[in-house]
């Protein structure tokens, strides 16, 4: 048993008690759980009932995280009492469902309790038919020398006498390979479908490419592009070329450059006589976006604009009608792109930045949108090859992996509170050569008033107290957009020397003068997200600093986070961490995030069946007549099975 681990041990309590703490009310169960083989202390937080179910001498069954806490520590573990009665007093067959074998523990369901769950399991499995349907095809299931499904659905449940325990809990044993595999592959067909349906698809103009189009991106570009820019802009003028639409993921680390490659693609577009959309996340970001590529684009002909969810009355209104004529080349938006009053004369590139923030449905609106426009997905949140092939399944993927010239790595440090002042020293040295400096608060709804409280509190703390020479500002997303926009303009221009903030510039603001970036409570972020925060700074030609400040206590899961961040500045491999951290589910957020719902499998743990599986389906379906009946079914269930959107 080690720190970090989920573990089950069965026991009796060899003592319990619930002890106070110096917080008023917040009191710890402890009981310390044996057998022969030693014992274990299990602690749960808060919770002084637990007192009046777990006594002394009661044999339970605990599953739970490890920590080490004066010793190792199973910590609010799930339980399971183990006695020769169910809940409701009466005896059962405890010796053939419940003990005496390798039994499943279920997570508890509100007052279902894993015992509950497991005698109604073996009795629906118990009733099932022999002759089970089943999906999955035969010769594909021979081949792989995987049980039938019925088969399969029992042995997941109850293993037979003689499986390795090791086997179950990594879940290899032929009975959850099966059900793993089934799920992967329906998976992988509904993608194989969905990606020929696209190449299937015909635009009705397509993009052609001559020296006038050459000289005009020549005439745009502000400096060189890199290698890798060179690449990724060939594959996406390629795909463009094609009559079918393009469907391309951009990659790359934080200031690749990636705006810049997509912003030729979109003069590409609109020298064709195409319109172009430009999404971002937040209103921050595409007002940034706006900015920069408005400036970039001022001596071209084509003119650009901005609508979001802020843009309101007569100016919406007539922002819309130049859109609808295609007097608008370029617009540049969030979310409110996709809203149904948004129409395009004739929208020929969609360009979705930091895609993972979107549904797929959204991407999906867009498209609908236009006549079959290219789609052209950015994100700095390098994506683990794990999940592209489930998130972006149907996309191909365009990676720039080497940073612009003259870029230098941004050194970070790891600080606790306690050093907080040697850091305000640092800071002080850098605001007077000139350079400017964000503080940045996290925020999340649970805590936002408290949360809004402390930034706001810091800031005014900054500007009265430590830094009473230089302009501090505070942004936060609670603010109205001019009042953002007069921040944020203040800030690029230099006016605001130190901009104490909340998470909005996670993806935000450019400021090549900033070159330094303080993480208050950095323990409260995200891996992916610090890495992101850091890439605000790092811009220009003066070496960029990354502070972490973090608070006491620090769990193991804080550490190993604060840990990869100090040790690399590769996106690409802070993205492989962040995933191992925290597993895929919280990878991207939100189930808008186009995950799908996976029942059995995992797509951290058994990514290597994920791979095979995408092969067997692409191998199926080359048979049209043998994979027709099956390709039909899986139309009708991929939206509610798969919880994404259909497949054609």
């Amino acid at each position: 048993m080690k720190a970090g681990e989920h573990v089950s041990i069965a026991g009796r309590i060899q003592s319990s008690r619930l002890r106070a703490t110096r917080r008023p009310g917040f009191k710890i169960f402890e009981v310390l759980v044996g057998d022969a083989s030693g014992s274990v202390l299990a602690v749960w937080m808060n919770q002084a009932f637990m007192q009046d179910i777990l006594r002394r001498d009661v044999h339970v069954v605990l599953f739970g995280p490890v920590e080490a806490r004066s010793g190792l520590q199973l910590i609010n573990p799930d339980y399971e009492i183990i006695d020769s009665s169910d809940e409701s007093g009466e005896a059962d067959d405890a010796t053939t469902v419940h003990t005496g074998r390798i039994v499943p523990v279920y997570e508890r369901a509100g007052s279902m309790t894993p015992k509950m769950q497991r005698r109604l399991v073996h009795d629906v499995l118990s009733r099932m038919p022999a002759d089970l349907p089943d999906p999955f095809p035969e010769h594909v299931r021979r081949r792989r020398q995987l049980p039938d499904r019925g088969t399969a659905l029992h042995e997941a449940h109850f293993p037979p006498a003689g499986t390795s325990a090791d086997r179950l809990n990594h879940f290899r044993t032929p009975a959850q390979v099966r059900l793993i595999f089934e799920e992967f592959f329906l998976f992988q067909l509904g993608m194989t479908l969905r990606k020929r349906t696209a190449v299937r698809e015909s635009k009705p103009r397509t993009i052609q490419i001559d020296d006038r189009i050459r000289e005009s991106a020549r005439a745009i570009l502000p400096f060189r592009l890199t290698d890798g820019q060179r690449s990724a802009l060939k594959e996406i003028v390629e795909d463009m070329q094609r009559p079918a639409p393009m469907n391309r993921l951009l990659q790359g680390d934080v200031g690749a450059g990636k705006t810049i490659v997509a912003l030729l693609a979109a003069l590409v577009a609109m020298e064709n006589g195409l319109q172009v959309a430009f999404m971002a996340p937040t209103e921050i970001l595409a007002e940034q976006h706006f900015l920069s590529l408005r400036k970039l684009l001022e001596k071209s002909r084509f003119h650009v604009e901005v609508i979001t969810g802020g843009t309101k009355g007569v100016r919406r209104r007539d922002l819309l009608a130049r859109l609808a004529a295609g007097d608008i080349h370029l617009t540049v938006g969030t979310h409110a792109l996709v809203q149904g009053t948004v129409n395009f004369r004739s929208l020929g590139l969609a360009i979705i930045d930091e895609q993972h923030r979107f549904g797929v449905m959204q991407r999906a609106t867009l498209r609908a949108k236009g006549l079959m426009p290219d789609v052209l997905v950015m994100t700095a949140t390098p994506i683990p090859r794990t999940l592209a092939l489930t998130v972006y399944g149907d996309l191909d993927v365009s990676v720039i992996r080497d940073m612009p010239p003259g870029r230098r790595p941004i050194r970070t440090a790891v600080k606790p509170e306690s050093r907080r002042e040697d850091v305000y020293e640092m800071v002080r040295t850098q605001l007077e050569e000139g350079r400017q400096v964000y503080v940045v608060y996290p925020l999340v709804e649970e805590s936002e008033k408290v949360d809004l409280r402390a930034a706001t509190e810091m800031a005014d703390h900054l500007a009265q107290e430590v830094f009473p020479a230089f302009h501090v500002a505070l942004l936060h997303g609670r603010m109205k957009q001019d009042a953002k926009d007069r921040v944020m303009r203040a800030f690029a221009l230099g006016d605001i020397q130190v901009l104490v903030s909340t998470t909005v510039i996670e993806v935000g603001i450019d400021v090549a003068n900033a070159t330094v970036m303080i993480i208050e409570h950095a323990e409260r972020f995200g891996l992916s997200q610090l890495h992101q925060l850091r890439g605000r700074v790092g811009r220009g030609a003066h070496q960029s600093h990354c502070i972490l400040l973090y608070q006491y206590p620090l769990s193991n899961q804080g550490k190993e986070r604060l840990k990869a961040v100090a040790d690399t500045t590769d996106g690409f491999e802070i993205a492989e961490r962040d995933l191992q951290l925290r597993g895929p589910g919280d990878f991207f957020g939100t189930r808008q995030s186009g995950l799908p719902t996976l029942r059995t499998g995992d797509l951290l743990r058994d990514h290597s069946l994920m791979e095979e599986a995408r092969d067997e389906a692409a191998q199926f379906l080359s048979d049209a007549a043998l994979a027709a009946p099956m390709v039909e079914r899986l139309k009708a269930a991929w939206p509610s099975r798969f919880g994404l959107m259909d497949i054609g």
